[in-house]
């Protein structure tokens, strides 16, 4: 493994780390709806009745995971993709990672998130099962009591699910997960480069378009894939909440037909609102630490 590999990994996971607190208000939200879309009006609505009865710590439900999650995954996400530029760069007859076209780094972008998305599954799906944990305790007609008083933490959800599941139990959902990450890190990583080439200016590198654009870099990156990749997303967080028996495909075409297909699209707006912030600042994180681990060494 090389410096820069190095330097990448502790970049992505620096990244990660603050994309979190930024936007898990907001993915709580996401994720109660696309699990519980009859159960509540619209985001407002949902946000609302979470503060009401837990406050704000009902809104960073999950965080451990999600942080966990996010860390391991970004970090093996932006190594992985600074090395599938460089492979792809090999392959094109590229000088540098400067010279990959927007396609170029849309398939590096897919390549890397294959590596990403068996760290990620489990501890997405641990953090899914927090989110919902309520609403799931309700439809098995828990008393009101214990749903206020029992605490659940994430050790205990993983000791469950491997428990009832087996180990096996831990990676339900990495179909979906990575129908999700390989195209949608394409038009991440896509969209994050493109963007910058459309403000960069002349005779500028990509690395010098300051905090405002990057930030606007990043949050284009999160754009493109929410808005493509938002109903697997969907698909994924109700395989992993209700743990059907039945097969993606199959699944996928239950909820459309039972449900219609915009109710994949439940809880959108709170993710695309959620990302720009998020991703922006995961961005500009990355970008900072990186710049100054290459400074350091």
């Amino acid at each position: 493994m090389n410096s820069d590999a190095i330097i990448d990994f502790f970049s992505g996971i620096s990244g990660a780390a603050v994309s979190v607190y930024v936007g898990q208000p907001l993915d709580t939200i996401k994720t109660k709806l696309q699990a519980f879309p009859n159960r509540y009006k619209n985001f407002f609505d949902c946000g609302k009745q979470i503060l009401q009865q837990d406050g704000m710590r009902g809104l960073y439900a999950g965080t451990l995971p999600s942080l966990l999650a996010n860390t391991a995954e970004n970090g093996i996400l932006f190594m992985a993709y600074g090395q599938c530029q460089n492979f792809i760069a090999f392959l094109r007859n590229r000088p540098d990672n400067d010279q990959l076209t927007t396609v170029d780094n849309m398939a590096a972008g897919s390549l890397a998130a294959a590596f990403s998305s068996v760290v990620l599954c489990p501890t997405e799906l641990v953090k899914c099962r927090i989110q919902t944990l309520k609403e799931v305790q309700m439809m098995n007609s828990f008393s009101m009591k214990s749903q206020m008083t029992k605490k659940v933490s994430p050790i205990d959800i993983t000791r469950g699910i491997i428990r009832e599941e087996g180990f096996r139990g831990l990676f339900r959902g990495l179909t979906t997960t990575l129908a999700r990450e390989c195209p949608g890190y394409g038009c991440f990583f896509g969209g994050y480069e493109l963007t910058r080439s459309f403000l960069i200016n002349d005779n500028q590198k990509k690395g010098d378009i300051g905090f405002i654009k990057t930030w606007i870099s990043g949050g284009m990156a999160g754009i493109c894939f929410w808005l493509i990749m938002f109903p697997i997303d969907a698909i994924k967080s109700r395989i992993q909440v209700f743990k059907p028996t039945v097969t993606f495909p199959k699944y996928t075409l239950q909820i459309i037909r039972n449900e219609g297909f915009l109710v994949l699209y439940t809880g959108l707006l709170p993710t695309l609102i959620r990302t720009f912030f998020a991703t922006g600042a995961l961005f500009i994180t990355y970008e900072q630490v990186r710049l100054f681990l290459h400074r350091a060494f």
